[in-house]
C-alpha cells in the first residue's frame, strides 16, 4: 500500500492582492506605461500598428524622465507605449492601411490615440483589476522576450532586406514554450520544500535544469555548449523581464566573458559557466564567483504573474489560503500532500475565525476512514489539533471509543496533563503503531528517521509482531513488509517479515 503521488505542485505563499498591487504600481517598465497613457491626447500620433510616430518617441521618452541623451530613452519609450496600448491603458486608432505616404500637401496621415477607459481602474479599481492589467502587460513582455535579438535578425537578413526566417532558426512557438518552461523550473525551486526559497538561483543552474536530462552522467561537450547557449539567451531574457517586476535579476558579469575568451583551450566564451551547470548541487552559495554567472529569483509578483499562466495553461499550481472556505474532508485530503510547513500554514489559515470546538469535531469526522489517505489524513489532523488548547478537549473526548481515533485522541489528552483518560488496550494500540508507520510512509517515504520510529514503537511491547499481523488495518502487510527492510534491529526485521507473511495470508 502506497500513497499515490498528488500531482500538483508544491503551494505558494503569495503576498495579498493589495501588496501585490502596490509592487505592479511602481514595477518600472509599467509606471512607465500608465505615465504615457495619461500622456496621450489629441496631439498624439501613431503609425498602423499603434506604435508612436518616431518623431514624438523623445517627447515621450522627456515625459518618462529619461535623459535626452540617452540613446535608449527612445527604445523605452516605444517598449512602455506598446505596453499602454496591448493593456488597453491606451486607445488607438490606425491610420488607414491604403492611404499612402500622404494626403494634401504631402502631409503622412495618422492614427490618434487617447487614455483607454482602464486606465481609470488603476486609481478607481480593485486590487484584483490592477493585476490584470499587469498580466496582460507581462504577456507583453513575454512574447517580446522570446523575440531573437537586434543582432540576429540583421545577420539573417537576405540581400533584399528580408528577414530568412530558416536561416534564422526562430520558432516563435518553441520559443515561447521554453522561457515559460524556464519560469515554471523558477517557481519550482522557489516554493519547493528544501528549494531555494527566496533565495536568487545561479543561472548556468537553471539553463541547465532545461538541457541536461535528469538521468545523464556527464555531459558531453554539445550538451555544454548547449547549456551555454540557452544561459547567454537566458541571461538577455532576464534583462527584459526585470523592468516589468518579474524577477530580480544580476547579470552574468561581462569581464567573464572576456576572461574565458583568452583561455587558451577555451571551447567558447561560456565554457567555464556551462562546466559548473553540469554540477548543480556543486554550487557554493557561499562563493562570491557564483553570482559573476548571473543570479536570478522570482519577486513575490513574479510567483503571482507565473502560478497566474500555469493556472491559465490548466496546471495545478495550490496557494496557501486558498483552502479556507472549504470543509475539513477536502482541508485533510488536500494537505495531505503538502509539505509538512506548508501543511501547518494552511490549517492554521482554515482554523482562523471558525469556532474551534465545532472545528475540531469536523476535523476529526474528516479524519475517519480506512482507505488509502486515511493514514496521513490523520497524521494531518493531528498535526491541526497540536496547537489547540482547552477549549478542543470535549470534541476530542467524543472519540476516544473511536477504533480509528480513539489512539490519536489519548494522545492529544495526555500530552496536555488531562485526567480521567482511559488507558487503550492492546487491539487500540497495535491499530495505531500501524496507522502511525502507514502515515509516515505516506508522508516522506523511507526516510533515515523511519526506522528510529519503528524502533520506538516496537520495543516497548513484548511479543509486538506475534501480535500486530492481526490487526484489522487495510495497510498491516503493508507496513510489516516496510518494517522487514528497514527496522534497525536483525531480529525484530526478520520477526517483521515472518509477520507480514501471515498478514498476507490472511488477505481474500
Amino acid at each position: 500500500m502506497s500513497a499515490e503521488p498528488h500531482p500538483t505542485l508544491p503551494p505558494v505563499r503569495l503576498h495579498s492582492d493589495a501588496e501585490l498591487a502596490r509592487d505592479a504600481l511602481v514595477a518600472p517598465l509599467f509606471a512607465r506605461a500608465v505615465r504615457l497613457a495619461r500622456w496621450a491626447g489629441p496631439d498624439t500620433r501613431v503609425d498602423v500598428g499603434g506604435e508612436l510616430v518616431a518623431d514624438q518617441l523623445p517627447e515621450a521618452a522627456a515625459v518618462l524622465g529619461l535623459d535626452a541623451a540617452d540613446e535608449d530613452g527612445p527604445v523605452h519609450a516605444s517598449q512602455a507605449w506598446r505596453v499602454a496600448v496591448d493593456t488597453g491603458l491606451v486607445d488607438v486608432t490606425e491610420p488607414e492601411e491604403d492611404a499612402g505616404d500622404g494626403v494634401e500637401g504631402g502631409e503622412p496621415e495618422y492614427g490618434t490615440a487617447a487614455p483607454g477607459e482602464d486606465l481609470a481602474l488603476l486609481t478607481g479599481g480593485a486590487p484584483g483589476d490592477v493585476l490584470d492589467l499587469w498580466l496582460a502587460a507581462l504577456d507583453t513582455v513575454l512574447a517580446d522576450a522570446a523575440v531573437p535579438d537586434l543582432d540576429d535578425l540583421v545577420e539573417a537578413m537576405d540581400a533584399g532586406g528580408e528577414i530568412d526566417f530558416d536561416r534564422l532558426d526562430w520558432n516563435p512557438q518553441r520559443e515561447a514554450d521554453f522561457l515559460d518552461g524556464v519560469l515554471a523550473n523558477l517557481y519550482l525551486l522557489s516554493v519547493a520544500e528544501g528549494g531555494a526559497g527566496d533565495a536568487p538561483v545561479p543561472l548556468p543552474v537553471l539553463a541547465a535544469s532545461m538541457i541536461v536530462p535528469d538521468d545523464m552522467g556527464d555531459p558531453s561537450d554539445a550538451v555544454l555548449e548547449q547549456v551555454s547557449d540557452a544561459m547567454m539567451r537566458l541571461d538577455d531574457q532576464f534583462r527584459q523581464l526585470e523592468p516589468i517586476g518579474l524577477v530580480e535579476f544580476r547579470p552574468v558579469d561581462e569581464a567573464l566573458m572576456v576572461e574565458a575568451e583568452e583561455l587558451p583551450d577555451h571551447e567558447g566564451a561560456e565554457a567555464p559557466a556551462a562546466a559548473a551547470a553540469a554540477d548543480p548541487d556543486g554550487w557554493d552559495d557561499d562563493d562570491e564567483d557564483v553570482s559573476r554567472y548571473g543570479m536570478v529569483r522570482l519577486t513575490p509578483l513574479g510567483l503571482y504573474g507565473v502560478r497566474a499562466r500555469m493556472l491559465e495553461a490548466g496546471v495545478e499550481a495550490p496557494a496557501i489560503g486558498e483552502l479556507a472556505d472549504k470543509g475539513a474532508d477536502t482541508l485533510l485530503d488536500t494537505v495531505s500532500f503538502y509539505p509538512e510547513s506548508a501543511a501547518q500554514a494552511e490549517i492554521e489559515q482554515w482554523l482562523a475565525g471558525r469556532d474551534l470546538p465545532a472545528a475540531v469535531a469536523e476535523l476529526l469526522a474528516a479524519a475517519r476512514g480506512v482507505d488509502e489517505g486515511g493514514p496521513l489524513r490523520r497524521l494531518r489532523c493531528q498535526q491541526a489539533l497540536a496547537p489547540a488548547g482547552p477549549e478542543a478537549e470535549a470534541a476530542v473526548r467524543a472519540v476516544l471509543d473511536d477504533p480509528e481515533l480513539g489512539g490519536l485522541a489519548r494522545v492529544w489528552l495526555a500530552e496536555r496533563g488531562a485526567v480521567d483518560v482511559p488507558a487503550p488496550d492492546g487491539t487500540m494500540v497495535f491499530w495505531l503503531t500501524v496507522d502511525t508507520i502507514a502515515a509516515q510512509l505516506a508522508a516522506d517515504g523511507e526516510t533515515e528517521e523511519l526506522p528510529l520510529l519503528m524502533r520506538s514503537l516496537t520495543e516497548h511491547h513484548t511479543g509486538f509482531f506475534d501480535q500486530v499481523w492481526r490487526v484489522e488495518h487495510p495497510a498491516t502487510a503493508y507496513v510489516l513488509e516496510a518494517m522487514g527492510r528497514l527496522h534497525p534491529d536483525k531480529k525484530a526485521s526478520k520477526e517483521a517479515r515472518k509477520a507480514a507473511f501471515k498478514a498476507r495470508s490472511r488477505q481474500p
